[in-house]
Formats: C-alpha cells, sequence, structure tokens
C-alpha cells in the first residue's frame, strides 16, 4: 500500500506527497529501515502511529476565537437547569482538542461565569497520543497566550519559569482527555450524547466524501437542541450538510435543522426548545422545522452569525492537501488593496497570446470546466495532476484567478504557508472580489501572527460577501 494511502486510511486527511515522503524518511531514519516497501509492508501499529505523529497539524492556542467561549457558556447555563432536573451534567466535547487549549478555555469560561463545577462535564478527543499527553501535564509555553487580555492567565495558571505555565487543578479536574479517531468512533453509543460540542478547523483536511462521513458522526452525537462550534472556514460546509447558523455573533455556532441528518433518527429532543437570542438586524429566525429553506434565508442567517463586518461568513472547505510547483508571478503592484470598498473589481488585463507550440483552449473546453477538472483531480488525491491542470491553464490564461486561487488552497494545505499567501494575493489582484480567497487569505494572516491584517481582509471579505447575497 502506497504511503499516502495508508497515512489517508488513518487519519482520514488528505496529504501532499511530499509531506508524506517527508514524514516516512524522518521515521526510516530514526528506525534504521532503508527498504522504502519493506517499511510500509511491514509497519506495526506503534511505528504508524509515529509516523501519524509527524503529519498531523496539532497548533492552537488558549481562547482562540474567544466569542466561541462565550456562547458555549451561554448556551451550558440555559441548559444547565434542564440538565439537572434529569440527573446529570451538560455534556461538552472538544474535537479535535490538540494540546488541551480548547477544552482548558471551555473550562476557564465556565468557571469565569461562575458554573459550578458539578453542572457540567468535558470531554476532549484528538487523533494524536502526543497530543492527549501534553493536555493531561497541562503546561504551556508563550505561544499559548496569544490575545490581548490574558488576565484568565493570572487566575487560573501557575507559572514556572522560563515562560512556562501550568493549568491549575480544579480547571484540569473538569476535563477528560482521551485518544480517538473521529472516523472510527462508535457514534451510536455517544448518540445525542453532547450538548454543546467543539469541531473547529478539522473539516478543512478532508475531502467531500470523508467531510459527509464526519459531519454525519458529529451529528449523530450532537443532542437535538445542542450547539456546534465550527471553525469559520467550515460554516458554509456545515450548513449545506444539515445544520443552520446561530446568531451569535463572531461564534460560528450552528444548530441541527429538521431537515439534515438529525431529523432522521427521530429521537425525541432532550431540552425544551431554546430560546432564542433576539435576531441581528430584526430580521426573523425561521422556526426548526420550517420546510424548502429559501437560500435567502439561508444567507440572512448566514450574515446574521457573522455581523459585524470585520467578521466574515468562511469560505467553503478547503481542498485537498498538496504540494504545489511554484507559478511564475508577475510582480504584484505596489498597494494590491487599494481598491474602494463597493468598487467594482479592476478590470483585467488581456490574455497573452499562447506561447508557439502551446494549443489555446478550446472554445468548448472553457476555464471553468478546465478547473473544474483540476477538482476534480484534487478530491481523488491526484495532487500534482491537479496542480499541472492549474498550471497548464495559465500557460494560455494568465489572467485566470480561479487557478491561482486553487493552487493556493493547495499550497496552504500542503504547508506552504508562504507560497499560498503569494498565490492567493496573484488572485486578488486578478480579482479583488473573490471572497474565497480573501477568506483563506485572513485565516493564513491570522496563523502567521499579524491579527490586524487579518481584520481587514475578514472586513473587505464581509463587504463582498454581502454585495453578492441576493435582494
Amino acid at each position: 500500500m502506497k504511503a499516502t494511502e495508508l497515512l489517508r486510511q488513518a487519519t482520514g486527511m488528505n496529504l501532499s506527497r511530499a509531506v508524506v515522503d517527508e514524514a516516512v524518511q524522518q521515521r526510516m531514519e530514526l528506525t534504521g529501515c532503508r527498504d522504502r516497501k519493506a517499511y510500509l509492508r511491514d509497519i506495526a501499529p506503534e511505528e504508524l502511529t509515529a509516523l501519524v505523529e509527524l503529519v498531523v497539524v496539532p497548533e492552537s492556542w488558549l481562547f482562540r476565537d474567544p466569542q466561541a467561549f462565550a456562547a458555549a457558556v451561554q448556551h451550558v447555563q440555559l441548559r444547565a437547569a434542564d440538565a439537572a432536573r434529569m440527573g446529570r451534567p451538560v455534556r461538552i466535547l472538544s474535537l479535535p482538542c490538540a494540546g488541551g487549549e480548547e477544552p482548558y478555555s471551555i473550562a476557564m469560561a465556565l468557571a469565569d461565569a461562575k458554573v459550578a463545577p458539578s453542572a457540567y462535564a468535558i470531554d476532549a478527543c484528538d487523533l494524536s497520543p502526543a497530543c492527549i499527553a501534553r493536555a493531561q501535564r497541562g503546561v504551556y509555553g508563550r505561544n499559548a497566550f496569544r490575545n490581548s487580555d490574558l488576565s484568565f492567565r493570572e487566575r487560573y495558571f501557575t507559572p514556572l519559569g522560563s515562560e512556562r505555565y501550568q493549568i491549575n487543578d480544579e480547571i484540569q479536574r473538569q476535563v477528560r482527555f482521551r485518544q480517538a479517531n473521529l472516523l472510527t468512533l462508535d457514534a451510536t453509543r455517544w448518540q445525542s450524547c453532547y450538548d454543546v460540542i467543539f469541531c473547529r478547523n478539522l473539516l478543512i483536511y478532508f475531502d467531500k466524501p470523508t467531510v459527509r462521513e464526519a459531519i454525519a458522526r458529529i451529528s449523530a452525537m450532537l443532542a437535538d437542541n445542542g450547539i456546534l462550534l465550527s471553525g469559520y472556514a467550515e460554516l458554509p460546509t456545515f450548513v449545506h450538510n444539515g445544520f443552520t447558523p446561530l446568531p451569535h455573533r463572531q461564534a460560528f455556532a450552528l444548530r441541527k435543522d429538521d431537515s439534515g441528518p438529525a431529523a432522521a433518527s427521530g429521537k425525541p429532543a432532550w431540552f425544551p426548545e431554546r430560546r432564542q437570542a433576539p435576531p441581528c438586524d430584526g430580521a426573523a429566525i425561521p422556526a426548526r422545522g420550517t420546510p424548502n429553506r429559501r437560500s435567502s434565508d439561508l444567507a440572512r442567517l448566514m450574515r446574521q452569525s457573522l455581523a459585524p463586518a470585520a467578521v466574515l461568513p468562511p469560505a467553503p472547505a478547503a481542498l485537498p492537501a498538496v504540494t504545489a510547483a511554484p507559478v511564475p508571478m508577475a510582480p504584484p503592484p505596489s498597494q494590491p488593496h487599494a481598491t474602494p470598498p463597493g468598487a467594482p473589481p479592476a478590470p483585467r488585463a488581456r490574455p497573452a497570446a499562447p506561447a508557439a507550440g502551446t494549443a489555446a483552449p478550446s472554445p468548448t473546453r472553457p476555464a471553468a470546466a478546465s478547473l473544474a477538472e483540476a477538482r476534480r483531480l484534487a478530491d481523488q488525491g491526484r495532487a500534482d495532476e491537479a496542480a499541472a491542470a492549474c498550471r497548464h491553464w495559465l500557460a494560455s490564461a494568465p489572467d485566470s484567478a480561479e487557478a491561482y486561487f486553487i493552487l493556493g488552497l493547495l499550497s496552504e494545505i500542503g504547508q506552504q504557508p508562504a507560497q499560498a499567501e503569494a498565490l492567493l494575493k496573484r488572485c486578488l489582484y486578478l480579482q479583488p472580489d473573490h471572497y474565497e480567497a480573501l477568506c483563506h487569505l485572513a485565516l493564513l494572516t491570522e496563523q502567521g501572527g499579524d491579527p490586524s491584517a487579518a481584520a481587514t481582509l475578514k472586513a473587505r471579505a464581509a463587504r463582498v460577501y454581502q454585495r453578492q447575497q441576493p435582494p
């Protein structure tokens, strides 16, 4: 079995050949194995776990996207009395939990809100045993504290020196950690178990079939009146798979939709209907069970859940990972983001004539079809062919913003952030109102440690999103 397929089966992740090859090479050197075929053929479960550790992305930090924790606290407070009458705590799941930053943030937020420790229970799971071990230790360095307000560190951590901090026992006791893979969990065992689920920035590593399977499992584990907190780049994917956004600003919160997978189970709700917060901007929220929800209703809900303008509805889930070869790029303009808000996109340059010996695109095979083929290839794990298809198209259509966008996504998930940023910026130079490129560039910029630039990109994307909605 090929290494990429082996890791895909173990993790569900689409990984680039370069990432996989580097991981295999590192493990072969450490184990003293010189025969790649023999290494893959005879790999033991313990060695496969060590190989997986080299390809997972465990980065997170405490109180990442703090509005999500505020929404979770509100939901727990609404549910606590009903749960107590049923003789159980409010149940919360963090998956994937990385090194424990997210579940500990939940516990700290609930402690700040004076929610009794006995009123809730937090489960936290991750594919990586190393992440689980780190979470159980509860020791964090400066990289875990990225927010401007770090007062929680004074309340809930003990300094260890050398900019390392130990989580306090009362918070640590609130979280139960276990190693688990969402795609192999027996979701029926946990049917409607959780009132709150955090599942953020996981789906971006999956192809479409795996995304659908993952969402079905999450839906099965979430109580019918539970709340799901997603990453902003995944909210539309959940919406298209049986979830409805909730009007918690900047929290990327959703509930199960009666028309989605949750309805098929026919299970009764654990709690009475949730008291809805007042809708933003005076817009009405369709009641649960409203048939044939119109796209305009969905767009309005998306706007409600993501207002104000500085926070945007996210781009769809990213393409499978691939290390894209560098693409020749023209020098960027001196002010690539100078387009005023609401202004029409800058006129595109006329495509250069095809080079000698290069066939021009056929009139019967427009750009959309060719680039759709690139997406299809990527979805099938044929990442190099997908990148080659984009480069082939750019040879004859050098002003194709969509081709640069696809290559940017491939580089992003292929763990080449600098190249991804360059490609996405090129896309935006050609098409300043490319909503998805703005979303992904905002995410990369934020991960790169520039929250101010990320906020600017989010604001631009929010304006684009609003202009694109039907009246």
